[in-house]
């Protein structure tokens, strides 16, 4: 960072969240983070930091790359944040139900693990007495 802080080097940002330059200039390809150029140095500011974060939560919680950039993209265009706040508990809601459906799937498998895992120790066990 520089003496203001308010502009990153892209090795400042990296080392912020725990990721790579490489993860960086991954979210600028994708249109997330339009850093300005000084030379061929690249420049963040606030703005870039403040998607950037958000993008990486965005990723955490599962959210598809189109649903990180329409949500990144909307608080960019109005000051009221309505809309993209409503449009955020929309997009949370759809990942809270697959998540809830992806627990109760893994919830009926372990419980069919179990069921096989007891019938093979029947088995075993009946096995060994025959013995």
């Amino acid at each position: 960072m520089n003496a203001s802080s308010t502009t990153f080097a892209i090795s400042d940002l990296a080392r912020e969240f725990g990721i790579t330059p490489r993860t960086i200039r991954f979210w600028e390809d994708q249109g997330i983070l339009a850093p300005q150029r000084e030379g061929r140095t690249r420049v963040f500011t606030r703005r870039d930091r403040a998607r950037l974060k958000m993008a990486l939560r965005g990723k955490r919680l599962g959210l598809s790359l189109a649903e990180i950039k329409d949500l990144i993209g909307m608080y960019s265009n109005t000051e009221d944040e309505t809309p993209q706040l409503i449009e955020c508990l929309r997009i949370m809601e759809k990942r809270r139900a697959a998540l809830e459906q992806q627990r109760e799937d893994i919830e009926a498998m372990l419980s069919e693990i179990s069921q096989f895992e007891q019938q093979c120790s029947e088995e075993l066990k009946r096995r060994s007495n025959a013995i």
